[in-house]
């Protein structure tokens, strides 16, 4: 589940959160908010259920595979505090995640795209993996072709940025991480503590 290409208006719908951010899922969102399927009376979600959807915005928010998952949450374990905070933190310093909280894209598909192609520089190095790490005073650029400037510059000209700790200058196509994010800083809300407990089973 790397790359998901179904429809993803009803993954929005199922989890009742728009994970996915492109426009005609947030408007079917918006229309039928409701899980997807035939009209009938659902049963009470059970406490499994529960924790099986919260895992399941991590893992399409941010386009993780399973395997993926499991190697940030044994990660998180080895670290220091708060488990589930930590994978969280993991998730939200990925190079994909900060691309578009940084404002140079409007959505992780679009920046996850733009990552693999080579458009953007970590450090003035190119990086063409989505789940790099980015570190505080870490600096993100465009790569320096008129072509992709033109197109990122269009791109971010209608978006707001969201990320407190990175630092965007739309002028310059260059954004830089200020600090590492906290929990407070993840954009994803979501009941880290089931996550866990799913994850430890």
């Amino acid at each position: 589940m790397g790359r998901y290409t179904g429809p993803k208006a009803r993954i929005n719908r199922r989890l009742g959160f728009q994970v996915f951010e492109n426009a005609g899922a947030v408007r079917a969102f918006e229309k039928k908010e409701y899980p997807p399927g035939m009209a009938q009376r659902r049963r009470k979600t059970s406490i499994y259920g529960q924790a099986l959807t919260e895992k399941q915005k991590i893992k399409f928010y941010f386009g993780l595979r399973e395997k993926n998952l499991r190697k940030y949450f044994d990660k998180a374990k080895r670290m220091k505090g708060n488990t589930g905070e930590n994978l969280m933190i993991l998730c939200e310093r990925r190079l994909d995640n900060v691309v578009r909280r940084a404002g140079f894209t409007s959505t992780r598909p679009q920046s996850r795209q733009g990552i693999v192609h080579g458009h953007f520089l970590v450090n003035g190095r190119r990086v063409d993996r989505p789940s790099y790490q980015v570190n505080a005073g870490d600096v993100i650029t465009v790569k320096n072709r008129p072509n992709l400037k033109k197109f990122y510059a269009e791109l971010s000209s209608g978006i707001d940025q969201s990320a407190s700790w990175v630092n965007y200058d739309k002028e310059e196509l260059r954004a830089i991480v200020t600090s590492l994010p906290t929990f407070d800083d993840v954009s994803l809300p979501v009941e880290v503590g089931a996550v866990v407990a799913f994850l430890s089973r």
